[in-house]
């Protein structure tokens, strides 16, 4: 008996070296931690619109072309891991940190040896023609379309400008961009012109990062009044501009939620379990034509840490293209039992009127016992289409 139970030991002790490696093909020497060989994406499940296909979109990134801290491919790749379907480039037009490290690593190959200074023209502001190198603005461009062809990740050309005015930063993206060399000028706004004329979206970005309050500026009054805007980012990174989705109804703006990302977005999101920040563009199909057609629309919704934010009757349709109901049995008192289902990767935070709040979490049900005698209304406390207006649902059941 002994002689079997270590016999049997054994077995589960190869088993269990045999689950957690495989040998390699040459070095039969060496063993393999048995782990996925190819990356694998987070899959994120949302509803279709009216026809329209939901686009997981980050329109505001950086790396080393400018102050991020990671490689444009490094930056490809993380958003198609992160599940997102859409990239727009918006290194910063006037300030790139980077750029004197890069010279000092390749002063063997410049002319006059390491001479350039940090260009942060925020700061210093000196107009382009004072600085010791000139780059080319579209290259990054050019990298991140060369990387993205390998995920199906669509490119949109931008680039931020990044100003401060009245002791107030206004940063501003330049979406759909032909030409990032020809936008810089010296004041902000033919800045801004100058990519209006390319025919470029213009962006106003974080309205609400460094301000005391979401009063608009004298500034940005300017630009606002001159009709230079065409969306407005009511979220960016943590931060969260409720006020910001009633200057966009007022202006005509598309609402957009991003990462500006500088730093590796697992830092932020992945490891505290959350989805990352992402524009939702329901457009026909991932064509940089289709895009800008659904963006200029504003077929657009606002995603961060759980929470969607938009035109209420956009939500309304995702909420209700996200939900299924399904009766199973009505007792003598007309007391129904139900069973709610979220089909999206998107959590709603549902109240009844007298009830407890709850969460429904993505791909998963509930059972509940609804009174059908009575009017089925519920408020989703995690969707904003106003400052503080949650959208309000009345449930149909047959």
């Amino acid at each position: 008996m002994k002689r079997i139970l270590l016999l049997v030991f054994g077995l589960l002790a190869g088993l269990t070296v045999s689950a957690q490696y495989y040998q390699d093909a040459v070095n039969k020497d060496m063993l393999h931690i048995r782990q996925p060989r190819t990356v694998q994406r987070t899959e994120i499940k949302l509803p279709v619109i009216d026809g329209y296909t939901p686009y997981k979109a980050d329109l505001h990134t950086h790396t080393i072309f400018s102050d991020g801290h990671l490689s444009m491919e490094a930056r490809v790749r993380e958003l198609w891991v992160d599940g997102l379907d859409v990239m727009a480039v918006t290194e910063h037009l006037e300030y790139r940190p980077h750029e004197k490290t890069l010279v000092k690593y390749l002063k063997d190959y410049t002319k006059d040896g390491p001479k350039v200074e940090n260009t942060n023209f925020v700061s210093s502001g000196r107009p382009a023609s004072a600085e010791g190198i000139h780059v080319d603005l579209n290259y990054p461009v050019e990298v991140a379309r060369k990387s993205a062809e390998a995920y199906g990740v669509t490119i949109i050309p931008g680039i931020e400008i990044t100003r401060k005015e009245e002791d107030w930063y206004s940063h501003f993206n330049a979406l759909f961009t032909t030409d990032n060399n020809a936008v810089y000028a010296p004041e902000t706004i033919e800045s801004i012109r100058n990519a209006k004329k390319q025919g470029a979206l213009v962006m106003h970005n974080h309205p609400g990062w460094r301000h005391v309050d979401m009063n608009i500026t004298s500034f940005e009054k300017k630009v606002y009044d001159a009709g230079l805007l065409d969306g407005i980012e009511i979220m960016n990174g943590t931060e969260f501009y409720p006020r910001a989705i009633e200057r966009a109804q007022k202006y005509n703006l598309f609402v957009s939620s991003n990462t500006d990302a500088h730093y590796p977005s697992a830092e932020r999101y992945e490891r505290y379990g959350a989805l990352r920040n992402m524009t939702i563009i329901y457009a026909k199909d991932q064509s940089l034509q289709s895009l800008r057609e659904a963006i200029e629309a504003r077929r657009t919704l606002a995603y961060s840490f759980g929470t969607l934010a938009g035109d209420e009757e956009l939500l309304r349709k995702f909420f209700e293209a996200s939900i299924s109901v399904r009766k199973t049995v009505v007792n003598s008192k007309g007391v129904a039992s139900i069973v709610l289902t979220n089909n999206s990767s998107v959590d709603w935070l549902l109240c009844c009127e007298g009830q407890k709040m709850f969460e429904l979490k993505g791909n998963t049900s509930v059972a509940l016992s609804w009174d059908l005698s009575k009017p089925v209304i519920y408020t989703v406390f995690n969707t904003w289409h106003g400052e503080n207006e949650h959208l309000v649902y009345e449930f149909k059941v047959k």
